[in-house]
């Protein structure tokens, strides 16, 4: 029973990585004007933080994710110092991987930030630990309503089939 269920969580864990949202900073208006790339670049770090966590590493969200959720709200408002420090340095790490365009636009190497601190290190893996929570939750909140209406279905099926025993006469 118990392998069963981690067959389940994993088959989850890898349909998630293709189906789970893309969390985003809400508000401002700018939530649907993420670069395609982007989400590609999600995909991808998604199937290796699964690969890694399948190995025994503590799944958590990715640097992809961190990006494309603070991308809205740099577009909003002003971040402080440390968030400022956390999106460049992801900007430019997400960039100069998963950036097609990298060669004709290069991620500015005067803004380029190359290590955090520990203290902006903590904030950023709570925003991906927290990013994780949140769309492994929307999964799991599908995953129970689709069982929830397999379960009427299948109780609908159940009393569609009567046997007549004469009283519906």
């Amino acid at each position: 029973m118990n392998s069963e269920k981690e067959l389940e969580k994993g088959i989850s864990d890898i349909v998630g990585v293709f189906t789970d949202p893309i969390i985003v900073y809400p508000g401002g208006g700018w939530e649907d004007t993420l670069p395609d790339w982007i989400k590609g670049a999600i995909t991808l770090e998604r199937l290796v933080m699964n690969m890694r966590s399948l190995k025994g590493e503590e799944p958590t969200g990715t640097d992809a994710e961190a990006l494309a959720y603070m991308y809205p709200a740099t577009l909003s408002f002003p971040l402080g110092h440390d968030w400022a420090q956390i999106y460049l340095y992801l900007g430019g790490k997400v960039m100069r991987y998963h950036n097609p365009h990298q060669k004709e636009e290069p991620f500015p190497d005067d803004i380029f930030v190359e290590s955090l601190n520990d203290s902006q290190m903590g904030k950023l893996n709570h925003l991906k630990a927290w990013i994780f929570e949140k769309r492994r939750g929307v999964r799991l909140d599908r995953e129970r309503g689709a069982r929830r209406q397999e379960k009427k279905e299948k109780a609908a099926v159940t009393v569609q089939h009567k046997f007549d025993l004469g009283l519906d006469a």
